[in-house]
């Protein structure tokens, strides 16, 4: 359902875009505070659970959120998710204990399993064949202006009422993001009824082979923001930085620069280029994290960074999507999002481990992260009987 005369900018497009900055801004508004949260519980040991158990959760049910966009449409899921963000960050002020706060991050994680899955197919149904990098960068961008503006907010809600009006706050977010999604049509062009049989996976719809190698480019690249986000906040306070909503603000701001172009260069001058350069430059500023002793500097490190898998992201998207057929969009989407999950709960436990909550071996955590981040050039080729499509 492409759009015709080359048509991006749409009205449904920006719903879209707008529904997912609310949604990124519901699950990362919270996420600078949850450490400090669960060390108050006293469950410190348990930091690298907060993320490994929301990605866990999230890759375990992309292959249903993936079957399930290709069968009973786009919209249904991206709706699902959202109403489960919104119940679980109600839910954070009432289940207290440290088990039930773990409960609920694996819980959470079944919206991140669903809404980008469906979003992504969606756009990837109503853009032009030829520019569907540029698309890919855009509503990147708008999870991640989401993203960039509510953590500081997050912080500050944190800080001057309370834990619970901040997790309220996240339940609006989420509330709106489900709102503007209401009214698109679906995109699907023949979806089904929904019926549990459908929840049975057969052993070819857990992974589309097509979409292995995006799969584990994206995996290496994203490896390193597990880490980041689990142990990344101790430093800031280490760095005397109160807010540590900043930090990811930087992140994301820098990821949105380079998303507003990269995605475009790659329709022109193909995947593979963007990518092995993107890659590069990732691993070169997840050196820069390791090394950064001063507030300025952490808080350049954490653009770097942003910058870099700017760059890579949609390229690694769009990549996937030219790999896939128009009824297996769902599937390939949901493979490459497994791989960004599992890598970033690997990195939150591994990152965790490395760093033992001793600051002193922070930037060890990083150097072994720079290090695997390269072997993802190893994957950035195509597979036999795929091209790379380059901008007509």
């Amino acid at each position: 359902m492409a759009i015709p005369n080359n048509r991006l900018y749409t009205p449904t497009f920006w719903l879209l875009c707008l529904s997912y900055a609310f949604f990124g801004g519901s699950f990362n508004m919270i996420l600078p505070e949850l450490p400090s949260y669960l060390s108050e519980m006293g469950g410190e040991e348990y930091k690298g659970l907060i993320i490994a158990l929301f990605t866990l959760m999230a890759a375990t049910c992309r292959p249903f959120s993936g079957k399930l966009s290709d069968k009973v449409g786009r919209k249904p899921v991206i709706i699902f998710g959202t109403i489960v963000c919104l119940i679980c960050s109600f839910f954070y002020p009432i289940l207290t204990s440290i088990g039930g706060f773990l409960l609920l991050r694996l819980v959470h994680g079944l919206s991140t399993g669903f809404s980008p899955t469906g979003m992504t197919a969606y756009v990837a149904d109503i853009v032009p064949v030829t520019r569907r990098g540029e698309a890919m960068g855009i509503i990147g961008v708008s999870m991640n202006l989401g993203s960039s503006v509510t953590p500081p907010i997050g912080s500050f809600l944190a800080t001057s009422y309370s834990t619970d009006i901040m997790f309220y706050g996240s339940a609006l977010l989420a509330m709106v993001s489900g709102i503007l999604v209401i009214g698109i049509k679906e995109s699907l062009n023949t979806p089904e009824k929904f019926s549990f049989h459908q929840l049975v996976l057969n052993k070819g719809e857990i992974i589309a082979p097509n979409a292995l190698y995006p799969a584990l480019v994206c995996g290496l690249s994203y490896f390193g923001f597990g880490v980041i986000v689990t142990i990344t906040p101790d430093m800031c306070e280490h760095l005397g930085m109160t807010n540590k909503g900043l930090f990811f603000t930087s992140f994301t701001i820098c990821s949105v620069l380079s998303r507003l172009v990269a995605g475009k260069i790659s329709d022109i001058y193909g995947r593979i280029p963007v990518m092995r350069i993107a890659v590069l430059l990732l691993a070169i500023s997840y050196v820069f994290m390791g090394y950064a002793n001063t507030p300025v500097l952490l808080l350049m490190a954490s653009g770097f960074v942003g910058f870099s898998l700017g760059i890579a992201i949609p390229a690694v998207f769009a990549w996937t999507v030219d790999r896939s057929g128009d009824h297996e969009r769902g599937r390939s989407l949901a493979t490459i999002f497994i791989g960004l999950e599992l890598a970033i709960g690997a990195g939150a436990l591994i990152g965790a481990e490395i760093y033992a909550n001793n600051i002193d071996q922070y930037a060890w955590a990083f150097v072994f992260t720079s290090v695997l981040t390269l072997t993802a050039l190893l994957f950035v080729k195509e597979g036999r009987n795929y091209r790379l499509l380059r901008r007509a």
